[in-house]
């Protein structure tokens, strides 16, 4: 790599949009500068999310001057890394799925770009920088809104045949058997192990569907409630980390990483949480996987934006290497 590449990163979620400049120097963690956010506005439409992208990854090169070697994005939905496209998004940002995005950003700032999905930026980012830097492989995990993954060796991601490789939250387990997931399948791991899985969940319970102020009960008044020992809340925590673990466990059986890196809002949770993630692994993995490390991440939101930075220097596959 080459001495003081500065980069701009750009991280295109459901809910917002983060940029900033990332300084990448051989042997030194990289320096993330001038970080901003904007709402996606993804219910507009992929036009307007693209042009909000655009816009965030121009303030970013004005306020970096004229030495930077490219854009690096991580963005929600399918993408095809060879490309930049986006060739598949679900409801949560309807229109994007067909956006040149890689192309698009190029036409408009003359820099070239390259993009790969956001949990893939995540875990690149953990992988090269963060809780797995010292780790020959990693399986990366976020638990939010949604699930997702990627598997790192020895610094590049499984891409796989369709650049589906990491899809965890739709790998199968007992706790979702019969459960309709929205990507059409039956009895996948995110439909009830995500943050709105658990909500649902204790509401089917019983769970009481307000908060102290009226408002709509959320993910983390459910795990105050859990820790008091509410008996809805700590079963609905219960499932989706007994499904979490019981994959897990299962993931650790087939790749065999040096750890096991897991992040997201949900991994937040308490006891009630982590104590039937601990069943469904001890459940489900094979005595000589059994001690391999769960950490959590340490970049937090620099994650993705490091990764995706990453990506410009030094390929995220070896395919592209």
């Amino acid at each position: 790599m080459a001495q003081g590449k500065k980069v701009v990163a750009i991280d295109i979620g459901g809910t917002k949009i983060a940029s900033a400049l990332v300084t990448l120097e051989e042997g030194a963690k990289p320096v993330v500068e001038f970080y901003d956010k904007i709402p996606t506005e993804a219910k507009k439409g992929g036009q307007q999310v693209l042009a909000n992208a655009i816009k965030m990854a121009r303030r970013v090169i004005e306020l970096a001057g004229e030495d930077v070697c490219g854009i690096g994005v991580s963005s929600g939905g399918v993408i095809d890394p060879r490309t930049g496209d986006v060739t598949y998004a679900n409801d949560m940002m309807p229109g994007w799925g067909g956006t040149h995005l890689g192309a698009e950003l190029t036409a408009a700032t003359g820099l070239p770009a390259r993009v790969l999905n956001d949990v893939h930026a995540h875990a690149l980012g953990e992988a090269r920088w963060g809780a797995g830097r010292d780790a020959s492989s990693c399986l990366v995990v976020a638990v939010g809104t949604g699930i997702g993954g990627a598997f790192v060796e020895r610094g590049s991601i499984m891409l796989g045949a369709h650049n589906e490789a990491g899809h965890i939250g739709h790998v199968s387990c007992t706790d979702a058997a019969g459960v309709p997931c929205q990507c059409g399948a039956t009895g996948h791991l995110e439909t009830i192990a995500c943050g709105p899985g658990i909500i649902n969940r204790y509401l089917e319970l019983g769970g009481d569907p307000k908060d102290e102020d009226g408002n709509a009960v959320d993910g983390a008044v459910i795990d105050r409630r859990a820790a008091a020992g509410e008996k809805a809340a700590i079963d609905a925590e219960a499932r989706s980390g007994h499904a979490i673990g019981e994959v897990l466990g299962s993931l650790v059986n087939m790749l065999d990483p040096d750890c096991i890196i897991l992040s997201g809002s949900v991994a937040q949770c308490g006891p009630a949480w982590h104590d039937a993630m601990a069943a469904g692994w001890s459940e489900a993995v094979m005595p000589p996987c059994a001690k391999t490390p769960i950490v959590s991440g340490n970049l937090g939101g620099d994650a993705p934006l490091i990764g995706a930075a990453e990506n410009i220097v030094k390929s995220a596959y070896v395919e592209f290497e």
